[in-house]
């Protein structure tokens, strides 16, 4: 069989462009609407698209005064829309920094089921200090140390996945045997970070667990991935770059005893489509005008730990910190500071290119285009698929399900119908069984 992409949707709010909620063809409202939900759940089901995403923070990341943020907890979003679907993998993410290993585990073993197994779970360690204020914290944990609570916290959640065998239930009414003896055990974990008796309080899913997902490419990140995930979302600017990555990773993930094939690596775009290059080009420009100054200074400031606010919008950034001396996120900050200095922009310049994607690279032309575009970087070592993220929701899913999901399918690089019920399936990743296996 000819290998093909998998395709994730990112959701998030009414489009990924920070002046999204000012475009005309989006409604603010979209972002608390659980029918906008839905209807994008089915535009990507439509497609045969692997999974729909939905990031998450535990705080609110942005001032609120210029674009349409918070939302929906996206376990609570998933279950709803799980009940909707019948094929699309539902996605999100669950910091490791700011929970407990339990109801980590008993919430996606409950999507699972809801779900009829669909559920991944985005494993993030939380890169905001804003977030750790809202857990009691006066500074965020440091880097390293919240990547060493994510690998234990990520071994207990298995040992409760899998503290129910496959078969366990027997619901032997004769015999009134509900779970078969030692089927069902505890975990009794005692580490570092967590002491964790069990067993889970919810039988085994379908899947087992649920598809595992890591979204970091720090040096931690991708030791971590490497490790552990089973798909990863990435972002880089350049085919280069990207290629680079694909290789670092899989090289890793072998190093690991693991094949290099059991990761899946789907580096973010973001679609600009238009029905002539000039059209999409257009939208693009009409998206940079919509632009709020002030909220992508403070979001520039974020990425590259380093107040800008009093800077000449039109100067070049300031000396920035090394990456090491970065507590946040370590992979965006290096992804940002080198994109400013290879196209040697202002700071006005790179608000702009970050307005639509926040470093993920963003690609406007026609479906055809598009497409080139993806095959490109999925023949040429950079990607097993690719974080669709559009500018603009619903419309630029619509979009790019009607127009470029044809494209890649007539040249035989995408599905045309899915062949699989769970997410696992959709991505090749077997289904495990007791003791993972």
């Amino acid at each position: 069989m000819t290998r093909q992409f998998h395709l994730n949707a990112f959701l998030m709010g009414v489009g990924h462009h920070d002046a999204a909620w000012r475009h005309p063809a989006s409604d603010p409202a979209g972002v608390t609407d659980l029918a906008h939900f839905r209807h994008l759940a089915r535009v990507a089901e439509r497609g045969t698209l692997d999974s729909v995403f939905l990031a998450d923070g535990l705080s609110l990341l942005g001032d609120a005064r210029y674009n349409a943020l918070g939302g929906f907890e996206p376990l609570t979003l998933l279950a709803a829309l799980a009940a909707t679907t019948e094929h699309i993998g539902l996605i999100a993410t669950v910091s490791t920094t700011f929970n407990e290993p339990f109801p980590v585990a008993r919430a996606f073993a409950s999507l699972d089921h809801l779900s009829g197994g669909r559920a991944g779970w985005n494993i993030v360690t939380s890169g905001n200090p804003a977030e750790a204020r809202n857990f009691g914290l006066a500074e965020h944990v440091a880097h390293a140390r919240r990547y060493a609570r994510a690998d234990e916290f990520l071994e207990v959640a298995k040992k409760l996945w899998d503290s129910w065998d496959a078969d366990a239930v027997a619901a032997d009414k004769a015999r009134g045997i509900y779970a078969e003896e030692g089927r069902v055990r505890a975990i009794d974990h005692e580490g570092e970070h967590f002491t964790v008796a069990g067993p889970l309080n919810v039988q085994r899913s379908p899947q087992g667990r649920p598809l595992l997902v890591q979204a970091g490419s720090s040096e931690d990140g991708r030791e971590f991935a490497a490790r552990h995930a089973e798909a990863v979302f990435t972002a880089q600017q350049t085919l280069a770059d990207a290629q680079a990555f694909y290789k670092d990773l899989k090289a890793r993930t072998a190093r690991h005893g693991r094949s290099p094939d059991a990761v899946r690596v789907l580096p973010g775009i973001v679609p600009v489509i238009g029905s002539t290059e000039a059209e999409a080009r257009a939208l693009d420009e009409q998206l940079t005008g919509l632009q709020v100054p002030a909220y992508g200074l403070a979001q520039l400031s974020g990425m590259l730990g380093t107040d800008l606010t009093g800077l000449p919008l039109d100067g070049p950034l300031p000396e920035l910190p090394e990456e090491r001396d970065i507590n946040g996120n370590k992979s965006r900050f290096t992804l940002v500071a080198d994109l400013a200095r290879r196209d040697g922009l202002t700071i006005r310049q790179l608000i702009a290119r970050l307005g639509g994607g926040r470093g993920h690279r963003v690609v406007a032309g026609t479906p055809e285009q598009i497409a080139d575009s993806l095959q490109e970087w999925f023949t040429q070592g950079a990607a097993d698929g690719f974080n669709i993220m559009p500018p603009l929701l619903p419309s630029g899913l619509e979009v790019f399900v009607d127009e470029v999901v044809p494209i890649l399918r007539r040249r035989g690089l995408f599905r045309t119908e899915y062949t699989g019920r769970t997410l696992r399936e959709h991505y090749g990743a077997p289904v495990t069984t007791e003791e993972g296996k």
